[in-house]
């Protein structure tokens, strides 16, 4: 029996094997994705001639139709009360999707096969967060979230680093390293079949019922609310394919491209566990405020860099800003849904962040074709502002 008393220096619920699992699940994923992300803003620009607003735009739609996703596949997974099926379906369409990339002869083909790859990501989002909150306590789901977010941040600086090794290998044959990626993908999709076990489901995630609109009225005031700080968060948010393109702008190799990605994900995945044991302990208002701020200072830092160390500065801000906030997002939309609604609840909230966050991204490839780099970074600092500007007005009285 885990202990469960936090008194008299007792210890706490440990964080059960199912999230490891999940965590591993993803990191291999995210070895294989971003080693295709951290080369895919260059390949596109310099291979296949694509312009900062084709860009934004391939990556505004993608994100937003795995959100759209999202909802339907975290309502499925509650009137199912299964999650594992809906997790293998989802990774195994990111693995499917992997050798378009390498086949890629224009951005039509890149748009394709990104877009697969983010649906599978919303087939597999909601119900993978929900069944964290399912097989874990109250008391550790900070560090459960942070727990697999960190494995998660870890495949995604392992990966641009392996691309790094592979483009020095193959002689910057982007392609190449496309096809060895297809490898981590597959992998994930075996743990998921022999390694995730989820709790058996009550009568209550059970019942076989239409999709309804009434449904929905489970969610309470409390999760809107995170919903709609979440939604004016991600106004200031972007595509890191921006943050890429910045390096090249200032100097950076293509080879060394990934680099970005590396620093980026190394702060988050080495931030992530112990804010999210923070945010079992701390006001969630005061972390979130915390993060509105490292996003101005990253945004400002990539606006006015004239060099890489600059640049690169920039990117360790935004990789602590999302240590800072995504685990913290995730435990808040769990604690403020009912549980046989989670799943449910998850989708929504990734449709609302993610339609904003196509408007984000397509809106900073506008800005930086029109008017330059430094404009898109600006703009992101001053959205970045305004909504730390409206949290603090809004005060929501979160627990």
């Amino acid at each position: 029996m885990p202990v469960t008393s936090q008194e008299h220096g007792a210890r706490l619920p440990t964080v059960p094997r199912t999230v490891w699992v999940l965590g591993l699940v993803s990191l291999s994923m995210d070895i294989s994705s971003e080693m295709i992300h951290a080369l895919m803003p260059l390949f596109l620009t310099v291979t296949l001639g694509a312009s900062a607003s084709l860009i934004g735009m391939i990556e505004g739609i993608a994100e937003s139709s795995a959100s759209i996703v999202k909802v339907f596949s975290g309502y499925l997974s509650d009137r199912l009360g299964r999650r594992k099926p809906l997790l293998l379906a989802g990774y195994g369409l990111g693995a499917l999707s992997k050798p378009l990339f390498a086949l890629a002869g224009a951005p039509s083909v890149v748009f394709i096969a990104r877009l697969a790859d983010r649906i599978g990501k919303g087939i597999r989002g909601a119900p993978r967060d929900a069944l964290v909150a399912d097989v874990t306590p109250p008391s550790v789901r900070g560090r459960a979230y942070g727990l697999r977010q960190s494995l998660d941040t870890i495949g995604a600086f392992v990966g641009p680093l392996m691309a790094i090794g592979l483009m020095v290998l193959f002689a910057d044959n982007a392609r190449a390293v496309f096809w060895v990626a297809v490898i981590p993908a597959v992998v994930s999709v075996l743990i998921i079949v022999w390694g995730v076990k989820e709790r058996p489901a009550g009568p209550e995630r059970a019942r076989p019922a239409p999709v309804r609109l009434a449904d929905l009225r489970g969610l309470d005031r409390a999760f809107w609310v995170v919903t709609m700080v979440g939604v004016v968060f991600t106004l200031a948010r972007f595509s890191e394919a921006f943050l890429i393109l910045k390096s090249y702008h200032e100097g950076l190799p293509l080879a060394l491209a990934p680099v970005v990605l590396v620093v980026m994900n190394l702060v988050y995945s080495l931030g992530a566990y112990p804010a999210g044991a923070r945010s079992d302990r701390a006001s969630p208002s005061t972390l979130l405020l915390w993060g509105f701020v490292l996003l101005v200072a990253a945004d400002l830092a990539l606006a006015w860099a004239s060099g890489l160390t600059g640049v690169l500065v920039g990117v360790a801000l935004w990789g602590l800003h999302m240590a800072l906030t995504q685990g913290l997002f995730a435990k808040l939309v769990a604690q403020h849904a009912p549980e046989q609604l989670r799943g449910s609840a998850f989708g929504m909230f990734n449709l609302a962040t993610g339609v904003v966050l196509m408007i984000a991204s397509v809106v900073a490839g506008l800005l930086w074709d029109s008017f330059g780099p430094s404009a898109t970074f600006i703009a992101g600092a001053g959205f970045a502002a305004l909504a730390g500007t409206l949290f603090v007005a809004f005060k929501p009285g979160w627990r």
